[in-house]
């Protein structure tokens, strides 16, 4: 029965849970800091604020703990992006930061290739602004 453990874990916790979603935003959000493109999108100072409510909101999709909805409500993802115009430089610019944090983590490539397929579908539902 002991089989039973592994086809119940959760994507959250077969790639390391959430050490793992901290190194992965905590890269990301290194690369978004030096490009002035995509850092004139932010609007705080501060990116610490953007970098928790993304690693809680990964963290809750794939399958760990509630926290980002226990805080901030349902994500409404369109709703909340929706006063930044992201078109399809934007989108390009995150996903190549968010591709390069990927990468540092090293992931079996099914788990590495699982996770990048959501990354861009979410960044192309994302997109709200022409071009």
């Amino acid at each position: 029965m002991g089989g039973l453990r592994d086809e119940e874990q959760s994507f959250y916790e077969a790639i390391g849970g959430e050490p793992t979603f901290r190194r992965l935003v905590g890269a990301f959000y290194a690369g978004v800091a030096s490009d002035p493109y995509l850092r004139s999108l932010y609007p705080e100072d501060d990116l610490g604020p953007a970098a928790d409510r993304l690693t809680l909101f990964l963290i809750q999709y794939w399958g760990g703990p509630t926290t980002y909805s226990q805080t901030r409500g349902h994500p409404r993802l369109r709703m909340r992006h929706a006063p930044f115009a992201i078109n399809e430089a934007a989108r390009d610019a995150w996903l190549g930061h968010m591709r390069a944090a990927l990468d540092t983590l090293e992931l079996p490539a099914d788990q590495r290739d699982t996770l990048w397929q959501y990354l861009v579908n979410a960044a192309d539902a994302l997109r709200n602004t022409p071009g």
